[in-house]
């Protein structure tokens, strides 16, 4: 039987028609038979006590396997929050979400403390507001 995997990678496996579903996850995948998804032909093998033959699968033939994240059958899986962190429904904010108007507040308020207190800032300091500016800008209208 050939094994494929969603990498395009195959293997090679040993089994004779006798066989179950749940022997031939034990033989290749040995302590990951939970995790590993075996379909042929369109149809998830699930029933770990049917045997090879009964489901028609003879040699040469290719069943496609998928690895999932640890979940077995007895606890469902459950959805992951995102990298931003879990998120009410209807409202899409994270923190990428708020990075570019908390760039433009904390830009507006350097741009006020230089226009009010220019005595504070040197001649370096205010070129590279200049430049952090038109960086932002370039960035801010590129990405949009």
């Amino acid at each position: 039987i050939r094994l494929k995997f969603l990498n395009d990678t195959e293997e090679v496996a040993v089994a004779r028609p006798e066989d179950t579903v749940g022997i031939l996850k034990s033989k290749c995948f040995p302590g990951q038979e939970s995790q590993m998804k075996l379909i042929y032909r369109g149809q998830l093998l699930q029933d770990q006590a049917r045997t090879l033959r009964s489901l028609r699968i003879t040699d040469n033939c290719v069943i496609h396997c998928h690895r999932s994240r640890g979940t077995t059958a007895a606890t469902p899986a459950l959805p992951e929050p995102g990298p931003a962190g879990p998120t009410a429904p209807g409202l899409p904010l994270g923190g990428g979400t708020l990075m570019v108007p908390t760039v433009m507040v904390v830009l507006a308020l350097g741009w006020y403390f230089r226009i009010n207190y220019r005595q504070l800032f040197t001649a370096p300091a205010t070129v590279s507001l200049i430049g952090v500016t038109v960086l932002v800008t370039f960035l801010a209208f590129g990405v949009y």
